[in-house]
């Protein structure tokens, strides 16, 4: 099966995202706005099991931290993505690099650059048409993450969750 983490942050800061996301990202419908901590990967039943412990534990050892967003970015030319550029504290960096070790590790495919996205899959013009307007938003946004959560994805493509990881020892 396949899984991922993620963070989802508040109701209010997915509203505003998802009022971008459903005109501009064809897997609006597919999963909830969210900072990708690990990229899918596969893992069996017995793998499964074992990486939850090393979740856990990762969890209880980094303690909740704040997220700020100020500014929308692009991963253009790489590839067409728009997204909110979210402020790389510390704690988020360390929970991002502990998932990719462990029974979790594996070669990622990107560097780590914490974001939410608002439009994917955008031809050229589209991408620099949209990317333009969306710069011109005024973004301030801070808040605080205490968990985060390992989803698995059902045939149909969608996400769900299948575990929450609150921060913090006796959270």
């Amino acid at each position: 099966m396949k899984y991922g983490i993620a963070i989802f942050p508040s109701k209010n800061l997915q509203d505003k995202v998802n009022s971008y996301r459903k005109r501009y990202d064809p897997h609006y419908a597919l999963i909830a706005p969210h900072i990708t901590l690990k990229e899918p990967f596969e893992a069996t039943e017995e793998e499964l099991q074992d990486q939850i412990s090393y979740i856990s534990s990762v969890a209880q050892n980094i303690n909740p931290f704040s997220i700020k967003i100020n500014k929308v970015g692009s991963f253009h030319p790489v590839n067409n993505v728009i997204y909110l550029k979210v402020n790389e504290a510390e704690e988020l960096k360390s929970l991002h690099d502990q998932l990719y070790s462990g029974p979790l590790d594996h070669q990622q495919p990107y560097n780590f650059v914490p974001h939410l996205t608002l439009g994917q899959k955008l031809s050229d013009e589209e991408h620099s048409d949209v990317l333009e307007r969306l710069r011109m938003i005024d973004i301030e946004h801070e808040e605080q993450i205490d968990r985060f959560q390992l989803l698995y994805q059902l045939e149909n493509g969608y996400w769900t969750v299948y575990e929450t990881f609150r921060l913090g020892k006796g959270v």
